[in-house]
């Protein structure tokens, strides 16, 4: 856009003495839809109006932000404004807003116009669109929302076979309690699975694509062996857990390599979780990873088949 949003919001929005603006989206709605750049979207706008100074408060779905103000907790006689920010006008969900909002100004900024006869559409009373058949092209909002640091890169290999280890297995009670505490961390997810499939694109096709994906990663969280000993190789801090009462093969690798962040996947807690993420975190983590993989490359070079006492520390 030519202009800066605060500066088109300023414009689209008018007089504004009556009430604060309630910014809203499909993120919005019970049966809507967060997408990353509806949230992105939703920052720009959020940190325009904070710059206009403007009053301003958010709705979200309680599915996607449970305990954040609702569309049904957003009570219309308090807003002079509704803003509509984001993806296409369309559908009985936006016409619901105009009924319920009709009392105030109603704009919608960055989202689609598919047809301007739609009530949808029709209900506002000012629209920049960012695709409008009759109104050109604009920049998608999500490219003005502010950048933060980064988060880490987490690769998550977890596994629930392994039916050989009988009634010592306890991979099931280690995914239950491994994955909702992921959930809470402030970190990008990917599936690092170990397994590779050719006709499946979920998976890495060969061992050189899984090593490339391993590169990229700040950490690993784990209970496969070689989820482990590749993360390793890879230089990537590895949070691993023993699926197996009484410790096996992962243990057993972990002690081999030195490797202290193995946890026990009987006694697994939070606790135990959240204090060796936080390790692997660290810059002392960090160098211990990079360390053993500057070992496992010396004993590869030296044409050895691993380190038989272990790698020396």
């Amino acid at each position: 856009m030519r202009s800066s949003l605060p500066s088109l919001l300023d414009g689209l929005l008018g007089p504004r003495d009556h009430g604060r603006v309630l910014v809203t989206g499909w993120f919005s709605f019970l049966d809507g839809e967060v997408t990353a750049g509806d949230a992105l979207a939703q920052r720009a706008v959020s940190g325009a109006l904070d710059t206009l100074e403007v009053f301003h408060d958010t709705a979200w779905s309680p599915g996607f932000a449970p305990g954040a103000l609702t569309l049904d907790s957003a009570v219309p006689d308090d807003y002079g404004h509704l803003l509509f920010v984001c993806g296409p006008l369309h559908g009985e969900q936006i016409a619901a807003l105009h009924r319920r909002y009709a009392s105030c100004r109603r704009v919608a900024v960055g989202v689609s116009v598919i047809d301007r006869a739609d009530p949808a559409v029709g209900g506002f009373h000012r629209i920049l669109a960012r695709d409008d058949p009759e109104g050109g092209v604009r920049p998608d909002l999500a490219t003005a929302a502010p950048t933060t640091l980064p988060t880490p890169l987490a690769g998550i290999a977890l596994t629930h076979g392994q039916g050989e280890y009988r009634e010592r297995r306890c991979h099931d009670s280690v995914a239950a309690t491994v994955l909702p505490w992921l959930v809470g961390k402030d970190c990008a997810r990917i599936d690092a699975d170990t397994r590779l499939a050719h006709g499946d694109w979920r998976h890495c096709g060969t061992p050189d694509q899984y090593l490339s994906l391993l590169d990229r990663l700040d950490l690993m969280v784990t209970d496969r062996l070689h989820g482990l000993v590749l993360g390793l190789r890879a230089g990537v801090p590895v949070l691993a857990v023993d699926p197996v009462r009484g410790g096996a093969k992962v243990t057993a690798q972990a002690r081999l390599l030195h490797w202290p962040a193995v946890l026990p996947g009987e006694n697994l807690g939070v606790e135990l979780l959240d204090h060796w993420w936080d390790w692997c975190r660290s810059p002392d983590g960090t160098a211990a990873a990079r360390h053993r993989s500057e070992v496992l490359a010396r004993a590869s070079a030296e044409h050895t088949s691993g380190p038989q006492d272990g790698p020396e520390r």
